[in-house]
């Protein structure tokens, strides 16, 4: 573990994983702890292309925000950020569009020790970062409207996110009290995991990571489209995360070797 503020250490929990440092690890990074590790390897024993679910999810969040910047989105509220990861989303959208405001969000203290990466904002742009957590979308409303124009489109964005927030949470309720203070013109950028395609070891997957506290909840394509619902699809709709607008982007090494288990899609707010 490296390039942890001290002001945080006590924050942080390194008696159990933790989705966003196991993901951190996955892309190779240094900010994860030897129980987020070992967690990873026996993900891997179960399915070793999960590093590459890591990046696929990171390569969409890449190619939508630049779609919807090229699309003339300036204004993107974040949330589940995770450990900040070159190029970050802010980077992506002032790369297009120099004015583009960004709002970063997560409920992880180790992401805070981390948040100056995410605040190195174009001088005619601005980025900010949030500490809250999705289940409260009022603070985070609130927080986001110091820095964005809710009176004006934004695109939310919930990447690799949802599937940690079971149903009991009132995930589908969550999306649509975020939708619901957003102007016409706001999309939704959502990526999901899923078990249609792998249940044997989804079901691995979710009881080893409930085991030692992590919950999982891997939805259908029919309950993920659900967070859609009032919305209108950007083509090609709900699609295998790594199909959607591909020419946006990069493939990711390892894409096409097998099924990845996620879907991704973008809507547009009426």
């Amino acid at each position: 573990m490296t390039g942890q503020d001290p002001t945080t250490a006590g924050l942080i929990d390194t008696s159990r994983p933790h989705p966003a440092r196991m993901y951190d690890w996955y892309l190779g990074g240094k900010d994860n702890y030897p129980v987020d590790e070992e967690m990873g390897r026996q993900m891997l024993a179960l399915d070793p292309r999960v590093p590459v679910m890591a990046r696929v999810n990171r390569a969409f969040m890449h190619r939508a925000t630049r779609w919807l910047a090229r699309n003339g989105v300036r204004q993107f509220l974040d949330i589940g950020t995770g450990i900040p990861t070159e190029p970050n989303l802010h980077q992506i959208a002032q790369s297009v569009a120099p004015d583009a405001r960004v709002v970063y969000c997560d409920n992880d203290p180790i992401v805070l020790a981390h948040a100056a990466a995410l605040l190195r904002s174009t001088p005619e742009g601005a980025t900010e970062y949030l500490q809250a957590d999705v289940r409260d979308p009022a603070a985070i409303v609130e927080g986001a409207k110091q820095t964005l124009d809710f009176g004006r489109p934004v695109a939310l964005s919930l990447v690799a996110l949802l599937h940690f927030v079971p149903d009991e949470d009132g995930a589908h309720e969550l999306v649509r009290r975020l939708l619901s203070e957003l102007a016409p013109g706001s999309h939704l950028v959502m990526t999901h995991a899923t078990a249609d395609f792998t249940p044997e070891e989804s079901a691995a997957a979710t009881a080893k990571l409930k085991a030692a506290g992590v919950t999982l909840a891997l939805r259908s394509r029919e309950q993920f489209t659900r967070f859609f619902d009032g919305l209108e699809l950007v083509e090609p709709g709900v699609e295998i995360v790594h199909k959607w607008h591909p020419e946006l982007g990069e493939p990711v090494p390892g894409q096409d070797d097998g099924v990845i288990p996620g879907y991704g899609a973008v809507g547009r707010k009426g």
